[in-house]
């Protein structure tokens, strides 16, 4: 942990101003404040703008008349070498900002005038195996704590005020391929996270940590077949194995290298008490070795808090071939069908088709493409299962007539998905999802694999390229109740940032060329933009201070992309990477 580069009284004397101009004996952050976050416009205190992550401001002094206006007020670098893909969302609370670097990193900052408060880095060991970047998606805030998880797979829980450990849990064993890049989920005082490594043959898990201790109360696997366990009066208790039985929907004994990471993290819905987290592809890729639905991988899960017990789950892509995942955010939404309204959740999946889900029981409603398109499926069914095409799925190694490879075939979307991690936005305003997307295909193919412990688990081989000479990224404005495509921005680099949605008509974003933009929530015209200097693959948020509304993004280019993606990866090799945040007002 460091603090500000100057004297020791300097450091304490701008903690303390930061402090009083938020009237200093402010009480922590409660399970009320996070429930209510949405609608409290002067702090930003959960990864989403409220549990339910609409990302969704009820803000409207910056609005589509103002924008223009719109300039920055201090821009505050992470500093050093350890750049990379900067993909975090900060929270604000009393004046002071919290957000995530990469490399396991967590900064304090005056939310007034970008000055460090003080700096938190991890010493993370030489074996961490992240898949897609360094990268780190914020911080949770409980009481006095802001916890964040690492790349070796540890909570750490951080005084507010000083920056210093107060307690840290190892989750799972980074020497497996296991690491933490999601932002923490905080539920009824219960810190929840996911895990990050199904390339790497780990089991995926959901668990439970108390805020306040950090000792564990419950623990789900996200593999059909493995136990789950609650602790009780401090001993670890039996709860059910995940699915009932060992391995119904896979073969032999892969259920115990099965993948279905939840390295995207969940949100949580107070109307039904369910948290819902999603999880990513089984593994290994080459699914001809695991003939079934391979449960619950590629799915969504909806989990009773207080126990870890699955109560529903919908599978997007059953016997995933693609690694099209199934870890999209889940966001609750209501709306209005003949005079009834209807508890849903949406989600825009990698697999490039859009779902409508009842939040209540996970009844599919419907589900349709935002994609241009889509060959691995003709469609979906009345359940929502896809409807597999014949071919679409690459081939057998076994029937390899030469070598080892399976008959490669053209997809889309890509294995980096019709939309991947980024989040969207919900307006309450307009009834839109505000989607990041993209619009790329690839070649895939098969090979042989067999598990090593902390090895890639992967069994296949791809190229990605682009669909289109002029654009890959599509931001698109989609109506959840026809599936129409309202409007669109296409943009020529990939989309790899998060949308915020504001009651002003705006509708925020960033790209990879480096620029924050503003565009109009119901026409799609782009109404600002503001270059940082480094590509922005983080989340935006808004709030407000002392009367004036306040923007904020992280941007710093990296993540997945340029690991990743093949001959797309040459469309933005000339990107330069950063680190920064940057923070923006209408002048008074």
């Amino acid at each position: 942990m460091k603090k500000i580069g100057r004297s020791k009284g300097f450091a304490l004397t701008a903690l303390v101003a930061a402090m009083s101009c938020a009237s200093v004996a402010q009480a922590g952050i409660t399970d009320k404040d996070i429930l209510a976050d949405q609608m409290t416009t002067e702090d930003v205190v959960s990864n989403g703008l409220g549990p339910r992550a609409q990302r969704y401001s009820p803000l409207d002094k910056l609005n589509a008349e103002t924008v223009k206006e719109l300039r920055p007020v201090w821009s505050f670098s992470f500093g050093g070498e350890k750049q990379r893909g900067q993909e975090s969302q900060p929270m604000v609370k009393d004046g002071v900002m919290y957000v995530t670097g990469s490399y396991s990193r967590v900064f304090a900052i005056d939310a007034k005038t970008g000055e460090e408060l003080w700096e938190y880095n991890a010493r993370l060991p030489d074996g961490i195996m992240p898949c897609c970047d360094v990268i780190n998606r914020g911080v949770a805030l409980y009481g006095d704590l802001v916890i964040f998880g690492t790349l070796d797979a540890k909570l750490v829980a951080l005084n507010k005020d000083t920056g210093k450990v107060v307690w840290k849990k190892t989750v799972a064993d980074y020497k497996e391929g296991y690491s933490l890049t999601a932002a923490p989920l905080v539920v009824k005082g219960k810190i929840i996270t996911g895990v990050s490594g199904g390339e790497f043959g780990v089991v995926g898990k959901v668990e439970a940590y108390d805020a306040k201790t950090g000792d564990i109360v419950w623990t789900r696997p996200t593999v059909e077949g493995h136990m789950g366990y609650i602790w009780k009066d401090g001993k670890k208790v039996e709860n059910g194995i995940s699915g009932g039985k060992p391995g119904e929907t896979w073969p032999g004994d892969l259920w115990k290298t099965g993948g279905a990471a939840t390295w995207l993290g969940g949100t949580y819905d107070p109307e039904v008490d369910l948290m819902f987290f999603g999880t990513g592809n089984p593994a290994p890729w080459n699914s001809h070795l695991r003939p079934g639905d391979n449960l619950f991988s590629s799915s969504r899960l909806a989990i009773d808090p207080d126990t870890g017990k699955i109560v529903w789950h919908f599978q997007t892509t059953p016997h995933d071939g693609w690694d099209f995942d199934g870890v999209n955010e889940l966001i609750s939404f209501d709306y209005k069908d003949g005079g009834k309204t209807v508890k849903a959740a949406a989600t825009a999946d990698r697999n490039g088709f859009f779902y409508v889900l009842n939040r209540e029981n996970g009844d599919f409603i419907r589900g349709f493409p935002f994609v241009d398109k889509i060959t691995w499926a003709e469609g979906l069914d009345d359940k929502g299962r896809p409807i597999f095409k014949e071919g679409g799925r690459p081939g057998n190694p076994a029937d390899a007539k030469e070598g080892n490879k399976g008959e490669p075939v053209v997809s889309a979307p890509s294995f980096l998905g019709g939309k991947n991690w980024m989040p969207m936005a919900f307006s309450q305003d307009t009834g839109l999802f505000y989607v990041p997307s993209n619009e790329w295909a690839m070649d895939i193919w098969n090979e042989p694999v067999s598990y090593k412990k902390g090895a890639a688990y992967l069994g296949a081989g791809f190229t990605i390229r682009p669909m289109n000479d002029d654009y890959i990224g599509v931001l698109r404005a989609i109506d959840p109740k026809s599936g129409k495509e309202v409007w669109r921005y296409e943009n020529y680099a990939p989309l790899w940032g998060g949308v915020l949605a504001t009651k002003g008509n705006l509708v925020f974003t960033g790209n990879p060329e480096g620029y924050l933009m503003a565009f109009d929530a119901k026409s799609g015209e782009m109404l600002y933009k503001f270059q940082t200097g480094s590509g922005i693959v983080g989340s935006p948020i808004t709030w407000e201070m002392d009367g004036e509304q306040y923007v904020s993004v992280v941007s710093g280019w990296g993540g997945a992309v340029p690991l990743w993606g093949g001959e797309v990866a040459k469309r933005v090799k000339h990107l330069n990477q950063g680190g920064s945040v940057w923070t923006f007002k209408l002048p008074k």
